[in-house]
């Protein structure tokens, strides 16, 4: 069960509560749920019986009941634990990994696109500086693919009206949309209450950004627009040089090298005689942890207008990944096994979701470095 999966399911306790009257309140559009802080119950959770409690005329408590005996059978839900004031906590059955694997090798680089914000239209302001216009174009893809019409003032002129500036990179189209086990945490259902009226228009926005040079002469492609969108739009761009270094220090690196692990990973199983194929229950929470919260990363990034979140989960994927990588192949004379062959699978989601968020920011994901 995939972020995205667990929000529908504790949206559709809300909706059934409702509907069979233990619940009085609007059902809500969205149900968030993050993971849980250390130290806490389970995997993740969610404070949706204290939004709810309000509405309804009851404690927190007793909502946050109604809601754990509409999902205690829940499929790929071994536990519901209600704590404190009221929060639900979601500890996942022991194959949730198969099914986020699934999910990611199903999507592809298209992993985490959805419609969380299909009828939302943003035009950006016309622009001339480079990074301002970096960031803002990066900023248009990741609407796009949570399902925004978003683009820029000029591109709804006439050409005798305007000369489009000439981009940096030029946005490309999200691809077709996502597949169930990709749908965003913040997707709608597809019954409940009345729409909301449309989003009104958004035009001329602007995101404030920190003037920078864009030097791909210099730095290349990859590291010039890395240099420009890790930092936060407001902060001023990293140092471009440093970028050039392989070393752990540069993040770019990491990110890079191990997304081109992965491909490497894949070969040597190949000439060992296997191939990815999630079988076996693997324990790695980190690196489980981090892909299904891809979807919400790209969200957050597109609401936030924040291309360096998405810069910041890539590199924590990197690192879960090359903190697992050594575990993924026989050592000596072992036989590969249905352990190996789910640890490369795994591994394999990983390099797809590396590839993925790193062509949302327009770098290249090499194959070897």
């Amino acid at each position: 069960m995939t972020p995205a999966d667990l929000s529908l399911t504790v949206l559709h306790a809300v909706r059934r509560a409702v509907d069979d009257g233990a619940l009085r309140v609007d059902v809500p559009p969205t149900v968030k749920v993050e993971r849980a802080r250390p130290g806490g119950v389970g995997e993740y959770a969610s404070n949706v019986a204290l939004t709810l409690a309000r509405s309804a005329g009851r404690t927190a408590l007793d909502v946050a009941g109604i809601l754990e005996k509409r999902l205690r059978d829940a499929p790929g839900l071994q536990a519901v634990d209600v704590t404190g004031p009221g929060f639900l906590n979601f500890t996942l059955r022991s194959d949730a990994g198969g099914e986020l694997v699934r999910a990611v090798r199903e999507a592809g680089d298209a992993y985490g696109s959805g419609t969380a914000l299909a009828g939302l239209i943003v035009r950006f302001a016309d622009l001339t500086e480079s990074r301002a216009l970096l960031v803002t174009e990066t900023v248009v893809r990741l609407l796009r693919s949570q399902g925004a019409d978003a683009g820029f003032r000029r591109d709804e002129r006439t050409p005798e009206e305007s000369v489009a500036p000439r981009s940096v990179a030029e946005p490309v189209d999200p691809t077709a949309g996502p597949s169930v086990a990709s749908r965003s945490v913040a997707e709608p259902v597809d019954a409940g209450p009345p729409a909301a009226p449309p989003t009104p228009p958004r035009l001329g926005e602007r995101i404030h950004v920190h003037p920078g040079d864009y030097d791909p002469d210099t730095l290349g492609v990859d590291a010039a627009r890395w240099a420009l969108l890790r930092a936060a739009p407001q902060d001023r761009p990293l140092d471009g040089p440093p970028l050039l270094v392989q070393h752990e220090r540069n993040s770019l690196f990491r990110v890079r090298y191990a997304h081109s692990r992965v491909r490497r990973l894949l070969a040597n199983a190949a000439q060992l005689g296997f191939e990815p194929a999630y079988e076996t229950p693997v324990h790695a929470p980190e690196l489980l942890g981090v892909l299904g919260d891809h979807p919400v990363a790209l969200l957050t990034a597109a609401r936030h207008r924040a291309p360096d979140r998405v810069a910041r989960h890539l590199e924590a994927t990197a690192d879960a990944l090359l903190a697992f990588q050594h575990t993924v192949l026989p050592l000596g004379d072992e036989k590969p096994s249905a352990a190996h062959r789910s640890r490369l699978a795994l591994a394999e989601a990983a390099g797809t979701v590396l590839a993925g968020g790193l062509s949302v920011l327009g770098i290249s994901a090499p194959e070897r470095i």
